[in-house]
């Protein structure tokens, strides 16, 4: 079998909705074939793979994450999208990058590890091109209060930064941004969720997931994930943004 984007799939999108988590962030962000775009927390690299390949744009995913990176990289090769696809080792709150040198930009299930997101935001808005777009997707503080830990991002509450939707449109507007929206799909997604759920306290794991990357643990951090959106007891933030032309 061919090593594609679509292959891979499985395992690269360190996300519980998988690839289809990436097209939907994708559709909000709607790349252009002509656009150099930046993944914040790339991971190993499935979606900027996945971007590449359906949008034909050039993408660089940045990971502070060394071993993340390397794995990327060598899936790029593998891939052939090493053309399109470059990989950085870098933090998001110091992108190694120039200044207005990005057409979008995206952060997918990255940034709850983050205690200084306006400082995510305000790299951002610096790499950003005047008019260029940043899409945001992540778990967010439930109304429920706290979540179950383990969880996929963190094994507990001391390095698990969980914003509201309102911390969020704030830091964006504070480092200047204009906001096209920002919502919470957290009943969306644990209705999404559910059967996964059931999946996982019936069957257990499946035999291909981000578990043959992240380890066996992932069953328990799943089944939290999915328990906590169910009770609101985490929320799923989407935005989007732009830098004023």
């Amino acid at each position: 079998m061919p090593i594609t984007p679509e292959t891979l799939a499985p395992i690269d999108h360190f996300h519980g909705k998988g690839a289809i988590a990436t097209e939907e962030l994708a559709a909000v962000l709607q790349p252009r074939e002509s656009d150099h775009v930046l993944d914040i927390g790339c991971g190993i690299g499935g979606p900027a793979r996945w971007i590449a390949t359906k949008y034909g744009c050039r993408v660089t995913g940045i990971d502070l994450t060394a071993e993340f990176c390397e794995a990327a990289r060598e899936l790029n090769g593998a891939t052939g999208l090493a053309d399109r696809v470059r990989i950085l080792h870098g933090s998001a709150l110091a992108l190694p990058l120039p200044d207005d040198s990005i057409d979008r930009a995206y952060s997918q299930a990255a940034l709850m590890n983050v205690s200084d997101k306006q400082g995510v935001f305000r790299e951002a808005f610096r790499v950003l091109r005047p008019g260029g777009s940043l899409a945001l997707s992540l778990a967010g503080a439930g109304a429920a209060g706290q979540p179950y830990y383990p969880l996929p991002w963190a094994t507990a509450t001391a390095i698990s930064f969980l914003a509201t939707p309102d911390e969020i449109r704030s830091d964006l507007l504070e480092v200047g941004f204009e906001i096209v929206f920002v919502r919470d799909t957290g009943a969306a997604l644990a209705v999404d969720l559910a059967p996964v759920l059931k999946q996982l306290e019936t069957e257990g794991l499946p035999s291909l997931g981000e578990h043959v990357v992240t380890g066996e643990n992932a069953k328990e951090w799943r089944i939290n994930w999915a328990r906590s959106a169910a009770e609101g007891r985490l929320s799923m933030i989407e935005a989007l943004a732009r830098k004023p032309a």
